[in-house]
């Protein structure tokens, strides 16, 4: 069920969410969780909320060390390319060596532990798309509750569309991997696909509320969902309901205490000696459940695969506009989710495009002719031409 917090506490979080200054946000954290009945139904949710005060109050220390000269690493990446991946791993395991192996970024590579303090961004292309991989500082037991740097390397994670969980496969890499899924476990970031999703995507005032659901409601009706929404103040936002959905999750999805993250395994080092059993060990641990990629970031082998098991985790899908004046598709493809229609790809390309869509023509392998003229619900595959045209 539902925590059933009380008006006053739902009104606070409101504020929270609506906060874009650290030291105001911290301070609204702190006032809700006053006001947050202790009990064994909300003991989840303070510890999710706490540690995100914890995140916060380390982001304003740091500010405050650059301010006043004393340094200070940069922990926010701004995303560019289809998608941003984070690297995790223990130290030592070759994070940094891959980002130079697979990527343009120029990185040290030592071996001395825990040389990376702050994240460092690289470009992997992979057919006519790139993915930016970012290396995080090294994980280790008590990541989750703040050891090093690891809350900052796990918000990385948290805001990140997919991980590479990197062993070292000369080393035990079970307990690598265990180390690794236990300290996001703890920060509830889940690498296993979830029966449900629920994504809240906060619009500006006067959007409105728009709810639509691509599964199954488990427990609760349409209705429930809006009021339980509205509740909490999330009055201009869109909500995407995948898979089959309690309540419980669409409220987890407004503290944003459970994310989704695609992930795939690295298993580096496989061309030294016990490289083979260790990684049959793996395997048999990980059971299908992970893509697996053994490579060697000093010989090469193995780093051409990384690209598609990325394309393929990240349920992505590429997709080609053509000017209707245009003999050729443009060579530059847009790059959306799995299940994205004609109309995502509208809104993606400018809000015009989506508010004055009339019809879309499709070029695509699956259709028995092309071009076929569509709608706007028409869904998208990798590899379809789309030519817009508008009102």
């Amino acid at each position: 069920m539902p925590t059933n917090l009380p008006a006053e506490a739902k009104r606070k979080w409101a504020e929270v969410s609506a906060a874009r200054n650290p030291v105001e946000k911290l301070r609204l954290m702190e006032e809700f969780l006053s006001l947050v009945p202790k009990h064994k139904g909300t003991a989840k949710l303070c510890a999710q909320v706490k540690k995100q005060m914890a995140v916060l109050r380390r982001e304003i220390q740091e500010g405050k060390r650059r301010k006043t000269g004393k340094g200070g690493p940069k922990f926010f990446i701004e995303k560019e390319g289809a998608a941003q991946v984070v690297i995790l791993g223990e130290t030592n395991v070759g994070k940094s060596s891959l980002l130079t192996a697979a990527t343009n970024a120029k990185v040290e590579v030592s071996s001395a532990p825990y040389t990376t303090k702050e994240p460092v961004p690289g470009m992997l292309p992979y057919e006519d798309i790139q993915f930016q991989l970012v290396e995080a500082p090294a994980l280790m037991e008590g990541a989750a509750e703040g050891k090093a740097w690891g809350l900052q390397s796990l918000a990385l994670a948290r805001n990140a569309d997919g991980l590479i969980l990197m062993v070292d496969l000369t080393r035990n890499p079970v307990k690598q991997l265990s180390t690794i899924l236990g300290e996001l476990e703890k920060t509830r970031i889940l690498v296993s696909k979830p029966k449900a999703r629920v994504e809240i995507e906060r619009k500006f005032m006067g959007a409105g509320l728009r709810i639509i659901v691509l599964g199954k409601l488990v427990d609760c009706t349409f209705r429930d969902v809006e009021e339980l929404l509205k509740s909490y103040r999330v009055t201009d936002a869109v909500v995407k309901i995948y898979g089959e959905a309690t309540l419980d999750e669409v409220e987890d999805a407004i503290f944003e205490s459970t994310t989704y993250k695609p992930a795939i395994i690295v298993a580096n080092k496989s061309d030294l000696e016990n490289a083979e059993a260790n990684l049959k060990l793996l395997e048999d641990y990980v059971g299908g459940q992970l893509p697996v990629i053994a490579v060697s970031c000093r010989t090469g082998q193995g780093l051409e695969k990384i690209g598609a098991a990325l394309f393929n985790s990240l349920d992505l899908i590429r997709v080609y506009t053509k000017e209707p004046s245009e003999r050729n598709p443009s060579p530059k493809p847009f790059v959306l989710r799995k299940g994205s229609t004609v109309h995502d790809l509208a809104r993606n390309i400018h809000s015009d495009f989506s508010e004055n869509f009339a019809y879309a023509r499709i070029w695509a392998k699956r259709l028995v002719f092309s071009p076929q003229k569509v709608g706007a619900t028409f869904v998208l595959e990798d590899g379809d031409v789309v030519e817009i045209h508008t009102k």
